[in-house]
């Protein structure tokens, strides 16, 4: 039996030929660990262009909501595919376009469509945004999210299920460390990391700034206004793994403030403090105690500076306690499997689920369920659980 052909299609930026080229890190996310005898798996290309095409091709994406100019140039490879998988909105979308445009073609590829910040910003869209786009996404043949919440979302605005797939951590970037002890600086160093549009800066500052009790670095390549500036509070990207790790290394404690949202935002910075054995502080939004719970994370209110004040002096003034909580969040990340290796083995079990009812003999096939429902016809509602490593094997 030929293997399953599986075509990753990412950002363009995110070619595995060119993304830290050098590194050897595969692809972006952890999508390649799914490569097996039983799986092929092939990656959306960056295509090289002039200027007048880069603002082209991003002037239609951004009327769009997603690049349909990078999906047309890699569409024969998609075509060719048994399944593609997508790890955002602004790419299964665009894929679902190219495969209307193509529904002739007697055999198309299955699409897995995962979405992150499609669900927050739908009641803002204007209605024939949302027409377009339930159109687009009644191609999809599997709903994937990040966050129950998102999942939720899904149902409420869509009317479809979405299944709840578990993030994870490149533990080769960031190797798991249980800490064995804990002592904060004086002041107190705390670290937050983030480019994610739903950072709670504002908060963070409020919270720590201008005290000579805190001493804060803030890592994002947004623009933080000049209002916000403190003089205990170094604003600069940390760029590169190096950087990164160099400010995780620095740090006491890691706080992420956030807005309220639905896609588990923060949960990158939260498996890297995990791995790293640090601390962490997080916005209790998003539904990021579908990944650590209170034993293992310090939760506090959205938009409460004092929150983020009081949690900061909890951890001081029992360090202990923190480092007991810095030790539960680790044990959870390896227990769980929350890494890129079981993010893709989720993604295997969904296309298994796929490509067996496409193949089985009786009943309807995936392609005239999909017809006649208007959208998918494999709705499965539970998460995708990581396995443990007795279950699966080792297998952002």
């Amino acid at each position: 039996m030929s293997a399953t052909h599986v075509h990753v299609h990412l950002f363009y930026g995110a070619d595995p030929r060119f993304y830290r080229k050098g590194d050897d890190i595969g692809c972006l996310y952890g999508y390649h660990h799914a490569e097996s005898d039983e799986f092929a798996l092939s990656y959306s290309q960056d295509a090289r262009e002039r200027l007048p095409m880069r603002l082209l091709r991003r002037g239609l994406k951004a009327v769009l909501g997603f690049d349909f100019i990078h999906t047309l140039r890699n569409r024969d490879e998609i075509m060719r595919s048994d399944v593609v998988w997508t790890h955002t909105e602004h790419e299964y979308l665009s894929v679902a376009l190219l495969l209307l445009l193509r529904r002739r073609q007697k055999r198309q590829p299955l699409l897995l469509a995962q979405s992150v910040w499609l669900l927050d910003k739908w009641p803002d869209y204007g209605v024939l945004r949302r027409w377009a786009y339930r159109k687009l996404i009644a191609r999809a043949d599997v709903l994937t999210t990040l966050a129950s919440e998102n999942a939720l979302l899904c149902r409420r605005y869509l009317d479809r299920d979405a299944v709840h797939v578990y993030y994870g951590l490149n533990t080769r970037d960031f190797p798991v460390r249980e800490p064995v002890a804990w002592q904060p600086h004086t002041p107190v160093r705390i670290a937050a990391i983030g480019n994610d549009r739903d950072r709670d800066w504002e908060s963070l500052i409020s919270a720590y700034g201008n005290d000579a009790r805190y001493t804060v670095r803030l890592a994002t390549r947004r623009r933080i206004p000049s209002s916000l500036h403190a003089s205990n509070v170094e604003i600069a990207p940390a760029a590169g793994l190096k950087k990164q790790r160099e400010l995780y290394d620095w740090a006491d404690v890691i706080v992420v403030p956030l807005r309220p949202n639905t896609h588990a935002s923060g949960i990158t910075v939260m498996l890297e403090a995990a791995a790293l054995g640090k601390p962490m502080i997080v916005t209790d939004v998003g539904a990021l105690r579908d990944y650590f719970t209170d034993a293992q994370a310090a939760y506090v209110p959205p938009f409460d500076p004092e929150a983020l004040r009081q949690a900061v002096a909890r951890l001081v003034a029992a360090p202990g306690d923190a480092l007991r909580q810095a030790q539960a969040a680790a044990r959870q990340l390896t227990t769980r499997e929350l890494t890129t290796e079981q993010f893709a083995q989720q993604h295997v079990r969904i296309t298994r689920e796929l490509m067996r009812r496409r193949a089985a003999p009786r009943g309807r096939s995936v392609d005239e369920a999909r017809r006649r429902a208007g959208g998918s016809s494999v709705q499965p509602a539970q998460p995708v659980q990581p396995q443990s490593r007795h279950q699966a094997g080792r297998g952002r």
